[in-house]
């Protein structure tokens, strides 16, 4: 099964970690990765990357790989490396049945301020 994932959200308490929680939120689903990635700050804005508008599609197969379709600030953003291996750490980590987690990064289209949501637009006094 392929799920798409478009859009941002905020998680209401992105330091919870879902390993103590309800078996429900341990399942590889698309929803539960995405509040995965709401760990995932981008170092430089201390932001989370859902909410930053960074994730663009996430995709889970039957056989447990997930594939994340996202962006960064820059096409020379430096820390796109270590971006990556969180992502796949805390997806493993927090989630049940990961077999492989794969991290594309696009620039089509290009990341743009207005991709943000509005909780990260207050958080940096974008109005």
């Amino acid at each position: 099964m392929t799920d798409t994932l478009h859009g941002t959200a905020t998680a209401s308490d992105q330091d919870t970690a879902t390993t103590d929680l309800d078996p429900a939120l341990r399942a590889l689903t698309v929803d539960n990765v995405k509040s995965c990635l709401t760990q995932v700050d981008d170092p430089e804005l201390g932001i989370n990357i859902v909410d930053l508008g960074l994730v663009y599609e996430v995709h889970v197969r039957d056989e447990g790989d997930v594939q994340v379709i996202m962006t960064l600030t820059t096409p020379f953003c430096p820390v796109g490396p270590s971006i990556k291996q969180q992502i796949a750490t805390v997806i493993k980590r927090e989630l049940d049945g990961v077999s492989k987690v794969e991290v594309q990064f696009t620039f089509n289209p290009p990341w743009d301020k207005d991709m943000m949501s509005e909780d990260a637009k207050a958080e940096l006094g974008i109005f």
